[in-house]
């Protein structure tokens, strides 16, 4: 999958390629962190200008029947 390959280039550009992880524990701190900056903060053109987090709240607000389960309870932050 394109879209697949793509998201996996930008993680990796964006981690193992500028950086020196002394640990795989902080690599996968790093990888958290980057995620979660992504979801919550980076707005995407083909979103429309939404982030990953703002559309999947869109998208279960218009049509919950859609998701097997409430994806906001799946998202980190306060919730947890």
């Amino acid at each position: 999958n394109g879209q697949v390959e793509r998201m996996n280039r930008t993680i990796k550009d964006a981690t193992v390629k500028r950086y020196h992880y002394d640990s795989h524990d902080k690599l996968r701190a790093h990888l958290a962190d980057f995620v979660s900056a992504y979801n919550f903060g980076r707005r995407l053109k083909t979103l429309r200008g939404l982030t990953p987090y703002e559309a999947i709240c869109k998208a279960w607000s218009a049509e919950p029947s859609r998701f097997r389960s409430n994806p906001l309870h799946q998202m980190p932050g306060p919730n947890i």
